[in-house]
């Protein structure tokens, strides 16, 4: 398999559950300061321009970052990503959605404006706005979402590689960690496990 990923991007959630799966991929960096993903060779990959993007040695491709994590899953069930139990998996879903409908979005105001807005004066405000967004993300992540030392108490899930990457980016975004002692505390767990530890020395991130 090929991971087209740029460093530091939700992508990373799916190296993480790779390495998670002790699958063999192979990473592909798109470089965002020269515009590759919206080259023509990354766009007939991936014709929405971002990452992540999956190919399957079959030739096949998959886009969107939690659609990848549950093949990823389904590819390597002995990792025990997914919860056997419904309502387990289905808690486990709701935060994922959680993540990539709100709390991810709440994010790209910051610098994403253009996919919006038009108007210079709408941009400052999203941009004025994101601290306040992202901290009642957060407190929703520690109220709602993290149940023990993972999304899932004790059993490590899909929730948690793509809790780490928005949780990571909160004092980018203006959120002090120092408000949210539990998240800094599940982003030090979860850079103590090996497969973050392989991430990072690949350099992604």
């Amino acid at each position: 398999m090929r991971l087209h990923y740029a460093p530091r991007t939700i992508s990373i959630a799916v190296a993480i559950t790779l390495e998670e799966a002790g699958l063999t991929y192979e990473a592909v960096p798109v470089d965002f300061s020269t515009g590759a993903q919206k080259g023509a060779a990354y766009l007939a990959l991936n014709p929405k321009g971002r990452v992540p993007t999956l190919e399957i040695d079959s030739g096949e491709v998959l886009t969107e970052t939690g659609a990848l994590l549950d093949y990823i899953a389904a590819l390597a069930p002995a990792a025990n990503l997914v919860p056997k139990e419904p309502m387990r998996a289905a808690q486990m879903r709701s935060v994922m959605y959680f993540l990539a409908s709100t709390m991810h979005v709440n994010h790209a105001h910051m610098r994403r404006g253009a996919r919006w807005a038009t108007h210079q004066s709408s941009f400052e405000d999203m941009i004025a706005k994101t601290p306040e967004n992202m901290a009642e993300n957060a407190r929703y992540f520690v109220s709602d979402c993290l149940q023990g030392d993972y999304v899932l108490s004790d059993q490590f899930s899909l929730a948690d590689p793509y809790a780490y990457m928005l949780c990571s980016w909160l004092e980018r975004d203006k959120v002090p960690l120092t408000d949210f002692p539990e998240i800094a505390a599940y982003l030090d767990r979860m850079n103590a496990r090996p497969s973050l530890q392989a991430v990072r020395a690949k350099g992604m991130l």
